[in-house]
């Protein structure tokens, strides 16, 4: 297990390297500049994340007897969920331990300036969240049983023309299932709830398998029921936590916003509790927690977005970047704030720590209530991740070998879920970091190469009326 997680290590800083930061950050900027700042549009966004798509249902055309290509443009309602479902569903996969103990590993390792590289990532991968959730709705099919299938191997496949990294990314997105998807978070929680409740891992590991066993096997549907209702409470019950230690911390904060900017753009010896770091560590681990957290470019939210029932790309488009602002620019930054400003109001006791020690200090300063607040929080953001990315993982798998597959891949999920919470988290962080990576290089090509159709699709919604205008 030490050689696995040495050579996990080694592969994750050589593909988090300058190439891959320049590959990502690059295409958040030339989506953000070529959709002319759709961030603008989040109000509008927000609105239609809650307004049920109502025009009325109109059959597919063209395609073959098992996959049948979908004109969105025409006014169909075409959908295996609603809006608002798939993005709680994207959100409780997006929304996880990278959150918290994600954050808190990049402040460990990259110093307090990470906190704003990974702020940075979530406001411009907003736009590359959007290219992916339009271009999953414009590639979709819809199988011979109705139900809907999309995602980046479809965009690969129909709009790139390239069956090649289709098949890569569908095949690297299901091993990523294992690792981002339910090791990593089983992993943190087992970790969580063993610190704070002396809960016994091995029990802890069943239960979450259990649980996650009961879920998936009821298909996306009960995963999206089971997400609108967990995905708005998790959210306000962990930021409640934050809120209340930032306002302990509050003579700290202006230290705090210091530290953060200051150490996203110089280089930090250690000193004074705190680890030493350089702007391209505070960028690496910024940036890779960043994607970890939000997952814009990576690629999965897509597939979820394209069981949507929505008569449009740009109106599912839109839906879907709300969920890298409610990640990243809202929670990650929460949590980032809340953990530096731990740090500044006792740096010699908290600047060293690692990434989930710094966050149970930083909660332990909440009177009784703070251990409650991270480990419920922590707990919940888990289990969400572990449904939203058992989709994801399905989906891939029924694209590369067809149904027959998907029984067997959710055993050995709900497996995997088990697994991660027995092994060490650090091998199981640096291999999701590794996949992650790996899976995101095919996807950011077909954002790309499909960066055209990105645009005329959105001149045609949102820049000159069309459907968008409608539900505004």
């Amino acid at each position: 297990m030490a050689a696995i997680e040495r050579i996990a290590s080694e592969l994750s800083r050589a593909l988090w390297g300058a190439p891959m930061l320049i590959l990502l950050m690059g295409t958040h900027i030339l989506l953000t500049v070529r959709t002319r700042f759709v961030q603008r549009h989040l109000g509008r966004a927000i609105k239609l994340s809650v307004t049920k798509d109502s025009a009325s249902p109109n059959s597919a055309v063209g395609g073959n007897s098992n996959h049948v290509a979908i004109d969105d443009a025409s006014g169909a309602v075409d959908g295996d969920i609603s809006q608002f479902g798939a993005l709680t569903t994207a959100l409780a996969a997006t929304i996880g331990t990278g959150n918290i103990v994600g954050v808190a590993t990049a402040v460990a390792l990259g110093g307090p300036g990470a906190v704003l590289w990974c702020w940075l990532a979530g406001v411009l991968g907003i736009a590359t969240k959007y290219g992916e959730g339009l271009l999953a709705v414009k590639y979709r099919v819809k199988t011979s049983d109705g139900t809907m299938l999309g995602g980046p191997m479809y965009a690969l496949e129909r709009g790139v023309r390239s069956r090649g990294l289709a098949l890569a990314f569908a095949a690297l997105a299901a091993l990523a299932s294992f690792g981002i998807g339910s090791s990593a978070q089983a992993g943190s929680l087992v970790g969580i709830l063993e610190t704070q409740f002396g809960a016994p891992p091995f029990l802890t590991s069943v239960i979450a398998a259990a649980l996650t066993a009961v879920v998936i096997l009821g298909g996306i549907k009960s995963i999206s029921k089971v997400c609108t209702l967990l995905v708005p409470f998790m959210a306000v019950f962990y930021t409640v936590g934050c809120v209340s230690i930032l306002i302990m911390n509050a003579p700290f904060l202006g230290k705090t916003l210091s530290l953060i900017f200051k150490g996203a753009f110089t280089a930090r010896a250690a000193s004074g509790g705190f680890v030493g770091s350089t702007v391209m560590t505070a960028a690496r681990f910024g940036i890779a927690r960043g994607l970890f957290s939000n997952e814009s470019g990576l690629g999965s939210a897509p597939i979820a977005a394209a069981a949507a029932q929505t008569r449009n790309p740009v109106r599912q488009a839109l839906v879907s970047m709300t969920g890298t602002f409610w990640d990243t620019v809202v929670l990650c930054a929460l949590t980032g704030l809340t953990l530096v400003s731990a740090i500044a109001r006792r740096p010699a006791e908290l600047g060293g720590l690692s990434g989930g020690e710094l966050t149970s200090a930083a909660f332990d300063q909440i009177p009784v209530a703070g251990p409650v607040f991270l480990a419920v929080g922590l707990a919940l953001f888990a289990f969400s991740t572990i449904l939203g990315w058992s989709y994801y993982g399905e989906r891939c798998v029924e694209y590369l070998f067809g149904k027959k597959a998907v029984p067997p891949y959710k055993a050995v999920y709900v497996a995997s879920a088990f697994f991660g919470g027995v092994m060490p988290l650090g091998a199981v962080w640096d291999i999701a970091d590794v996949l992650n990576a790996l899976m995101a290089i095919p996807n950011l090509i077909s954002l790309l190469l499909l960066s055209g159709v990105i645009v005329s699709e959105t001149k045609k919604y949102l820049w000159s009326g069309g459907d968008a205008r409608e539900n505004n």
